[in-house]
């Protein structure tokens, strides 16, 4: 795996100097207290009909599949 050389501030570096248990890296750190993404908070946010959701929804598949056929004429002329 690559690694990546960053730059912090002496207190980030101690507050996650704190946060490392014994046989952690400082990779497994930021991975342990980085929040995880949950969607499931946004689910019912959007107020709409479902008019509304079925315009974005072809939309959506309207816009693939011309993003498809654009992707296979450019194949074609390489």
């Amino acid at each position: 795996m690559a690694t990546k050389t960053i730059t912090i501030m002496e207190d980030a570096y101690k507050i996650l100097a704190s946060n490392k248990l014994p046989e952690e890296s400082f990779s497994d750190v930021i991975r342990r207290i980085t929040p995880k993404k949950d969607i499931s908070r946004f689910f019912g946010a959007w107020d709409i009909s479902d008019e509304e959701a079925e315009k974005i929804k072809k939309t959506i598949y309207d816009n693939r599949k011309q993003s498809h056929k654009a992707f296979l004429k450019k194949v074609k002329n390489l």
